[in-house]
């Protein structure tokens, strides 16, 4: 689950495979995400309008 999760694969859709809640796979599986802010950062950044 924690490939899934860093290969982009949204929370809810992990969760629905694994048959977990949202809030226990993040709470589980929160640690995985570490060192993913400059990703999160960049998508935002090109989602906004200039």
């Amino acid at each position: 689950m924690s490939l899934w999760l860093n290969v982009g694969v949204s929370a809810p859709d992990v969760a629905e495979r694994a048959e977990h809640g949202v809030d226990v796979l993040l709470r589980v599986y929160a640690k995985c995400l570490d060192g993913q802010q400059e990703i999160a950062n960049k998508r935002i950044e090109d989602a906004l309008p200039e």
